[in-house]
């Protein structure tokens, strides 16, 4: 499907027609370049791959300078093949035009990551509720984590601490609130995944 790359500004709030306050992210959506063409006579499938934000060419290895030269464009810094595009050509310019306001999008980020964290925060275990029934440091423990001698192990996919966030997350039917064409940026109703500043593809 058709898309775009863009980058997460933050969160801010608009009143619909009917008075309510509604809570949207802000996303700067392109311009992004095509920087390769991929055929199925080629490739074995048909895909457009887009680049977006600036790179500086000192730190770009030099097989990605030539392939951005031959494209007559800038180094980009975060390249993406999105599939449903048609004639376009190396060099191409899409911009946050391709949306409608209304209209609705999916939209993928990378997560917050937290770090290691225990079951509370991670799986929203309650813990021991009363501490005064001689319940020591138990608070915010696991509990048991299965039967002892049968069978004798942890099971596959037992919920336990570990790492958390720093996942990829894509959020399905996300209205499209405003578009400001001439700033790039997209108003969608709603959270998105990731801190501000993150890469997030939004797919049409």
């Amino acid at each position: 499907m058709p898309g775009l790359i863009g980058k997460k500004i933050g969160m801010t709030s608009v009143f619909s027609a009917d008075g309510k306050n509604i809570p949207c992210t802000v996303i700067e959506a392109g311009p992004c370049v095509v920087t390769q063409v991929k055929k199925v006579d080629t490739d074995g499938y048909e895909a457009v791959q887009l680049g977006f934000g600036e790179k500086r060419e000192n730190i770009t290895p030099k097989p990605l300078q030539g392939h951005f030269k031959k494209a007559g464009t800038t180094a980009k810094r975060k390249l993406v093949e999105f599939q449903g595009f048609e004639d376009k050509n190396l060099g191409d310019v899409i911009g946050v035009d391709i949306f409608e306001e209304g209209e609705w999008i999916d939209v993928v980020g990378t997560s917050k990551g937290k770090g290691f964290q225990g079951v509370v925060k991670r799986h929203g275990f309650r813990g021991v509720g009363d501490a005064t029934h001689g319940q020591h440091n138990r608070l915010r423990a696991p509990g048991s984590l299965g039967a002892g001698s049968t069978p004798s192990k942890v099971m596959k996919g037992m919920k336990m601490a570990g790492r958390m966030g720093n996942d990829r997350v894509k959020m399905e039917n996300l209205q499209v609130i405003k578009v400001y064409t001439d700033k790039n940026l997209i108003v969608v109703k709603g959270s998105v995944p990731g801190a501000k500043g993150s890469y997030v593809l939004i797919e049409k």
